[in-house]
């Protein structure tokens, strides 16, 4: 049981999702997460890094785009900052904006991943909305807000039992 909610894959930052390494996992578009995935949570910009792999995973065909729990003007100012389309104020856990960001795309659901930082929101939305659900290193967890550093322990505990999900061909859960 508990299996169905474990991520399909678990990375330390975003760089290691390599244009080869999405063409092995099938994968042809990636929802993003923002705060403590593609940045940390108090700074405004992506680093030198991050940019170069988005350039390089555009330039590949991968579509992008942004879902997070973040209020809209923010996230809005982000995403328009690193031109990128997105959902603001996602309610994840809850599976619709992941299904609104996926729909944007345009790309199968099978074909297009969920990567974010937190079991408890990306991880859940992505399996509940039948997408592959990647599970990455926060980036300075230290300076999230309270409520989402108080989730950590718990998330430590449950990813400690639950492991990783094999993904299988054609699997959608």
């Amino acid at each position: 049981m508990l299996q169905l909610l474990a991520p399909h894959l678990r990375i330390d930052r975003v760089e290691q999702l390599t244009l080869a390494r999405l063409g092995e996992l099938q994968l042809d578009a990636l929802l993003l997460d923002v705060d403590c995935t593609l940045k940390p949570y108090r700074d405004e910009e992506i680093s030198a890094k991050v940019a170069a792999w988005l350039a390089e995973l555009r330039g590949g065909g991968i579509g992008l785009c942004l879902v997070s729990n973040g209020r809209g003007a923010r996230i809005r100012r982000f995403a328009q900052r690193i031109e990128l389309p997105f959902v603001a104020t996602a309610m994840k856990p809850f599976p619709l904006g992941c299904r609104r960001a996926a729909r944007k795309l345009g790309f199968p659901r099978s074909r297009t991943a969920m990567v974010g930082d937190q079991f408890f929101a990306d991880v859940i939305a992505a399996r509940l909305a039948g997408l592959v659900s990647i599970l990455v290193r926060p980036i300075r967890p230290e300076e999230e807000p309270w409520f989402t550093r108080s989730k950590r322990p718990l998330e430590r505990w449950f990813l400690r039992h639950v492991g990783v999900a094999p993904r299988r061909s054609g699997d959608r859960s």
